[in-house]
């Protein structure tokens, strides 16, 4: 952009704003935007590497996996009654227990919430 055009422009800007400002006003601000322009540096995004899988192993946590299990031998005995013998549990880690009872499919989510601070 060459510099009368963006005289020009500045002082149109301001008369919007209803602040009409000089001439020489106008090239003091637009000399300051060219320079700041040339000192602006191109900054060129450097290449990407991928991430580290995390090695860390998932903690057990053996009180609800106890929990979880008295859970799923109850509703066991509840289908064995209520359907003559067919059982459908699925335990997914010690956190989630699936099952199937009454015609539905149930999901069972235990959660161990931490001490509050303080």
């Amino acid at each position: 952009m060459n510099k009368e055009k963006l005289i020009l422009d500045i002082m149109k800007d301001f008369e919007k704003d209803g602040e009409p400002i000089t001439r020489e006003e106008a090239e003091e601000m637009a000399e300051m935007e060219l320079k700041a322009k040339e000192n602006c540096k191109d900054y060129v995004q450097g290449e990407k590497s991928e991430r580290k899988k995390s090695t860390r192993e998932r903690k057990v946590d053996k009180d609800k996996e106890y929990i979880l299990k008295c859970v799923k031998a109850l509703i066991e005995d509840i289908q064995i009654r209520e359907n003559g013998g067919e059982c459908e549990t699925a335990l997914k880690t010690e956190t989630e227990l699936s099952f199937g009872l009454w015609g539905s499919d149930y999901t069972l989510k235990l959660t161990k919430h931490r001490k509050k601070k303080g």
